[in-house]
């Protein structure tokens, strides 16, 4: 009789790529994946910490699962991820919810077909939370099933050494260690071979890969410029990159590589020298300024995303200002604005003069307005470009695909000629209508 699984997947790309991962465990244990959780042998789901709101929609999403427990005794639910890194999360979560039955952390993801293969000879709760980050010297030799067949992420290092004092990340997954260049050398190209077209390297903080000393000396910029230079049509991305890590020699590589995404996700989170030196970023406005400057000189065409925390504590009114105007003067193509929450065991937990709920809520609504304007203006902008375009499906009336920087492309297929999916094109935007660019191939 067939076996299926269903994984919940919340937080970043890292996680996105790790759930790649435990659906390969899986697999090879001869399960295949579910349409829905209703139909699932096991249910896993891979955490993410990093704000309440994230939390609180996972704590409610396991609780959904007790009567599909209840119908299926034989259903097998596992718990995984930074939020079961946590201290005392494990023992936490089995208190709340008795019907767990696995639970480990985000460093021992290799581990996982043992914990399950555990648990089905003894049906007895299996916790397995360790704090040994030396899980990554394993992690990326698993087989992988990726949820796309153009779109792959590659790990190049795990970890992060900055101590934010609003993030748990580096409590939860450990300090940063590089993975060797020809690991992530050899697996791009089996990715390439296979016939991916975008290809993005993952990790918390990629300027600072090789700054662990474990590379033979080849820093990001190395490491990126050997990629772009392998054969294929490809795209190349990365993420996430810190302000105060963005080398000038990485600018020179991303501007002089025609296969290197002309997108970057650089996040700000905030517009307050104030607020940064509390949130301990490490750089300031002149400087985060001056990068996007070097940036749009260097690559005219660029198209800049952000992470802005609103109501961080101390924040005062002249702060939250001081953001906007950065708003309005950068024009970033997109902002993920988040509200300010605590996350138990960072140093913002306990600071004083946390911003009141309502305040939080008034500045993220205003704020978010204003971005949403300032995209809609840039996309219209758009307008009689060209833009290199992906496509991945049709219907009657369209080929949609997506630009570089994630914005959907549609082409009508009226007046085209017959294009091929998985393949890129250069394509005129002649329309901006319903959040869509409308392109055309000539």
């Amino acid at each position: 009789m067939d076996k299926f699984y269903y994984i919940y997947t919340y937080g970043c790309q890292m996680n996105v790529h790790e759930t790649e991962k435990l659906a390969g465990i899986l697999e090879k244990r001869d399960y295949k994946r579910a349409e829905s959780a209703e139909t699932a042998d096991i249910i896993v789901f891979n955490t993410c910490c990093i704000r309440e709101s994230a939390e609180q929609k996972i704590l409610g999403n396991i609780g959904a699962v007790k009567p599909l427990k209840k119908k299926n005794k034989n259903l097998i639910v596992a718990v995984c991820g930074c939020m079961s890194q946590q201290k005392e999360m494990a023992a936490n979560l089995k208190k709340k919810f008795p019907f767990i039955d696995i639970v480990f952390g985000a460093n021992n993801v290799e581990f996982f077909g043992e914990y399950l293969d555990e648990f089905l000879k003894q049906r007895k709760f299996v916790n397995q939370v360790i704090d040994d980050k030396s899980y990554i010297e394993n992690i990326d030799k698993i087989n992988v099933v990726r949820d796309n067949s153009l779109y792959a992420y590659v790990n190049i290092m795990y970890g992060c050494n900055n101590f934010c004092t609003y993030c748990i990340v580096p409590y939860v997954r450990g300090r940063e260690k590089s993975r060797k260049p020809q690991e992530i050398y050899g697996e791009v190209k089996n990715l390439l071979a296979m016939g991916y077209k975008v290809v993005t390297l993952l990790g918390q903080n990629v300027n600072s890969y090789g700054l662990d000393d474990s590379t033979d000396g080849v820093d990001f910029a190395q490491l990126l410029d050997t990629i772009a230079n392998f054969d294929g049509d490809f795209e190349l991305r990365f993420m996430t990159s810190h302000p105060k890590d963005l080398s000038d020699k990485l600018i020179e590589v991303m501007a002089k590589n025609d296969k290197i995404s002309k997108s970057l996700h650089l996040p700000v989170q905030a517009g307050s020298d104030k607020v940064l030196k509390a949130m301990n970023r490490s750089y300031n406005i002149t400087h985060y300024k001056n990068l996007i400057k070097k940036l749009r000189q260097a690559i005219p065409n660029i198209t800049l995303s952000t992470d802005i925390i609103v109501g961080f504590p101390g924040e005062t009114e002249q702060d939250y200002q001081a953001t906007v105007d950065l708003v309005k003067e950068i024009k970033f193509h997109n902002a993920f604005v988040f509200m300010y929450s605590k996350r138990k065991g960072t140093i913002a937990e306990k600071m004083e003069d946390q911003v009141p709920l309502n305040v939080k809520r008034e500045r993220i609504h205003n704020l978010l307005q204003i971005q949403h304007e300032i995209s809609t203006k840039l996309f219209e902008n758009m307008v009689g470009s060209t833009q290199r375009v992906l496509l991945e499906q049709e219907n009657n009336l369209y080929y949609i695909g997506k630009v570089q920087c994630g914005k959907v492309a549609k082409i009508s297929k009226a007046n085209t000629k017959k294009l091929d999916l998985g393949k890129f094109y250069d394509c005129t935007i002649i329309d901006y209508k319903n959040g869509n660019l409308i392109g055309r191939v000539d």
